[in-house]
């Protein structure tokens, strides 16, 4: 199973409170969130997350709202262990690139242990007019599993920042901003739909 985590960064103001969110420049405006890495607690990980996609370091967690789990088809997976992607279902066969967990993939078919697997990537999300990016090939039946846990978390800001900052990382420079809770712009797909567990613990 694949554990990743979510943090949704608000900070009060006298005009209200305000979400933190990035804007990537290929996808939209999204939510900090990320992989658990081996050996490290869900909640290292939310932290490490956000210092490392919005560079803030005073970050308080304070409240847990709880976990997603989601059950892939069989004809899809998510990568759970770095691995590298071979031609053949033969770990002698050429090895042409190394791909990281977290990746979403299809998966085409199964032979000797290991599965033949795409991943894609859009050109632009949320509306993508062509694929940019795609890998094909084999890789170990057990970097691979059907199951994903998400894990919530509220966190606090109390300090100050520019109106909007860059930060590069992840091969992407993000465009950080604050945005009203009770006017946010469209996220990206699923994470517009992670909202609905903020607002059912604010509101609630």
């Amino acid at each position: 199973m694949l554990e990743k985590v979510t943090g949704f960064v608000i900070r009060k103001l006298a005009t209200g409170a305000e979400l933190l969110l990035l804007q990537h420049p290929f996808a939209g405006f999204q939510i900090p969130a990320g992989t658990v890495n081996p050996g490290e607690t869900p909640r290292n990980a939310i932290l490490r997350e956000v210092a490392e996609e919005s560079g803030l370091k005073n970050v308080l967690i304070g409240t847990d709202l709880g976990v997603q789990d989601i059950i892939l088809p069989p004809d899809q997976a998510v990568l759970i262990h770095p691995t590298k992607v071979f031609s053949r279902p033969d770990p002698s066969s050429f090895d042409w690139i190394q791909v990281s967990p977290g990746l979403w993939l299809e998966v085409h078919r199964k032979q000797d242990g290991y599965a033949q697997i795409t991943y894609k990537e859009p050109d632009h999300l949320p509306n993508p007019s062509y694929t940019t990016y795609q890998i094909t090939g084999w890789v170990p039946e057990d970097t691979l599993s059907q199951r994903q846990r998400r894990h919530f978390f509220l966190l606090n800001f109390d300090g100050q920042t520019p109106p909007s900052w860059k930060v590069n990382t992840d091969s992407h420079t993000f465009t950080l901003s604050w945005s009203p809770l009770d006017d946010l712009p469209d996220l990206i797909p699923p994470q517009d739909e992670w909202l609905s567990v903020l607002q059912k613990y604010l509101y609630s």
